[in-house]
């Protein structure tokens, strides 16, 4: 399965491809979507919008994996985030891809096996789970990683999958 994560942003928005089949995830591309600091903000959603749904079209993911958002001391950053994530999710609703969200506790918990995990500690297991030598760069990016690194560990539990077979 190829999953593209995403770390929301207006000013840089991350992405980590992966392949995850039987057990096995590797790096496939990663990299981030990039806006100027003092452009017009319609016209740096339009953007990350046009950028996200060529990712799309060139990464063909099977499957999508977003960071839910997490509204900490600045809520005007948050707004612009979630606007962000709202072209974001259009554009891969357009692609007709399935999107599942996750919470970063969700993300540490999956990644690292501790939900109040550092955000080191999660990119120093991401870069250990899929064998790099360090990690991509930028941070954005490594988070994106880590996000599909979640989904991928999630969708091929023994839960999920029983849960799709209609129960036990």
């Amino acid at each position: 399965m190829r999953i593209l994560g995403i770390d929301p942003g207006y000013g840089i928005t991350g992405f980590g491809l992966v392949e995850a089949q039987r057990g096995q995830t590797r790096l496939l591309h990663c990299g981030a979507i990039t806006t100027p600091a003092g452009m017009d903000f319609p016209a740096r959603l339009e953007i990350i919008y046009e950028d996200m749904r060529k990712l799309l079209e060139l990464a063909k993911p099977q499957e999508v994996a977003i960071e839910e958002l997490f509204f900490g001391q600045n809520v005007t950053t948050g707004i612009g985030v979630a606007q962000s994530r709202g072209v974001i999710l259009l554009a891969v609703q357009q692609a007709g891809l399935p999107v599942h969200a996750y919470k970063p506790m969700q993300v540490k918990q999956a990644v690292v096996g501790y939900g109040n995990a550092t955000k080191h500690q999660v990119m120093d297991m991401t870069r250990r789970l899929l064998g790099l030598s360090q990690m991509p760069k930028p941070d954005d990016a490594a988070d994106a990683i880590a996000i599909a690194l979640c989904h991928a560990r999630s969708s091929t539990s023994l839960l999920r999958q029983q849960g799709a077979k209609g129960g036990f």
